[in-house]
C-alpha cells in the first residue's frame, strides 16, 4: 500500500499544474508560429489569437486571486505581461501589426521561466 505525504501530493499537483501551464504555452507558440508562416489574415492567425486570448485570460485571471501564491511582485508583472499579449494580439487581429515574433519570444520567456 502507498501512502504519501500531503506536502508530496501538494508537491506533485504544484508541479503538475506548472507542467500544464508549459504545455498551454508550446501550444501557443507552435500555433503561433504556424499563423507566422501563413500570415495576418489566415485561418492559423485566427486560431492563434483565440487560443493565446483564452489561456491569457485565464492566466491573468488566476494571477489577480488572492488566493494565489506566487509572490505579489511577480504576479503584477505577469498580469503587465499578460495584458500587453492580449493587447498586441488584438492589434494583429485588427491588421495593425503582424508582431508575430515579439509575442513568440514573449511566450517563450514566460514558458521557459516556469519552474
Amino acid at each position: 500500500m502507498y501512502q504519501f505525504s500531503y506536502a508530496d501530493i501538494q508537491s506533485d499537483s504544484i508541479a503538475d499544474a506548472k507542467n500544464r501551464e508549459r504545455q498551454l504555452l508550446d501550444r501557443s507558440i507552435d500555433l503561433l508560429v504556424a499563423a507566422q508562416a501563413k500570415g495576418v489574415n489566415s485561418i492559423q492567425t485566427v486560431e492563434a489569437l483565440h487560443f493565446l486570448n483564452r489561456i491569457w485570460t485565464t492566466f491573468i485571471d488566476d494571477l489577480g486571486k488572492p488566493d494565489n501564491e506566487l509572490p505579489k511582485e511577480l504576479r503584477a508583472n505577469l498580469i503587465s505581461i499578460g495584458l500587453w499579449l492580449l493587447r498586441e494580439a488584438d492589434a494583429v487581429r485588427r491588421g495593425e501589426s503582424d508582431n508575430f515574433g515579439g509575442l513568440i519570444d514573449i511566450s517563450q520567456i514566460i514558458r521557459d521561466g516556469i519552474k
